[in-house]
C-alpha cells in the first residue's frame, strides 16, 4: 500500500494526529483538513485513495461533503470512512445499514484495530459500489453533449436520496405504530 494517500477531514487536531499515528509508518501519506471546505479542496486536488470524514464539521458539514463526493461519479469511487462520536446524527441523514451506502462507519473515540477494520471495510465496499447510471450514459454517448447525461445522473442521485429519506420515514412510522400499540394495551 506504499504511496496511498489518506485524507483525514476532522476539526479535531487530536483525531487527525491519532489517525496518523495509528497507521503503519511509511505506508501512507496522510493529508489533513480541519473543516469541510478545506477537505473538499483536498479531495479535488489530491485525489486521495481513502477519505476519513468527520460528520460534524465547521464551514461545510460532513454531510455536505458526503453529498458532494457522492454526486461525482469519479469521487464517489473513493473508499470512505465516516467518523462520529454521535452515530444518531449520522443516522438522521443516512439510514442504517451504512454498508448499503457503501461506506464504513467508526465511532469516536476508536482504537487502532477498529480503525484498521473500518479502512479495510471501506476498501471492500468501494469496490462493490455500482457505477451511477448517469456516468454510464455519459460514457456510452459522449456525442450527446453531456448535458443530458449530467441531468440524468443528478436526477438519479435525487431519487436515491429520496429513497433513503422514505426508508428512514418508514422506520420512524414503524416505531410510532409500535409505541401506539403499546399504549393501547
Amino acid at each position: 500500500m506504499a504511496g496511498q494517500k489518506i485524507l483525514v477531514i476532522d476539526d479535531s487536531k487530536v483525531i487527525r494526529v491519532r489517525v496518523r499515528e495509528m497507521l503503519p509508518q511509511g505506508n501512507f501519506e496522510v493529508l489533513e483538513a480541519k473543516d469541510g471546505e478545506e477537505g473538499l479542496k483536498l479531495i479535488r486536488q489530491a485525489r486521495p485513495n481513502l477519505i476519513m470524514l468527520d460528520f460534524l464539521l465547521p464551514k461545510v458539514s460532513g454531510w455536505e461533503v458526503y453529498q458532494k463526493v457522492q454526486a461525482s461519479a469519479e469521487l464517489s469511487k473513493i473508499p470512505l470512512v465516516i467518523m462520529s462520536g454521535r452515530e444518531e446524527e449520522v443516522m438522521e441523514k443516512i439510514p442504517k445499514p451504512f454498508e448499503k451506502h457503501f461506506f464504513a462507519f467508526i465511532a469516536k473515540p476508536f482504537e487502532k484495530k477498529q480503525l484498521t477494520e473500518a479502512i479495510k471495510s471501506a476498501m471492500v465496499l468501494a469496490k462493490k459500489k455500482p457505477v451511477p447510471e448517469g456516468a454510464t450514459a455519459a460514457a456510452a454517448a459522449p456525442s450527446a453533449g453531456g448535458g443530458g447525461a449530467a441531468e440524468i445522473q443528478a436526477l438519479n442521485q435525487k431519487i436515491a436520496k429520496m429513497q433513503a429519506e422514505i426508508d428512514a420515514l418508514k422506520k420512524q412510522m414503524t416505531q410510532v405504530i409500535t409505541i401506539i400499540k403499546q399504549k393501547l394495551k
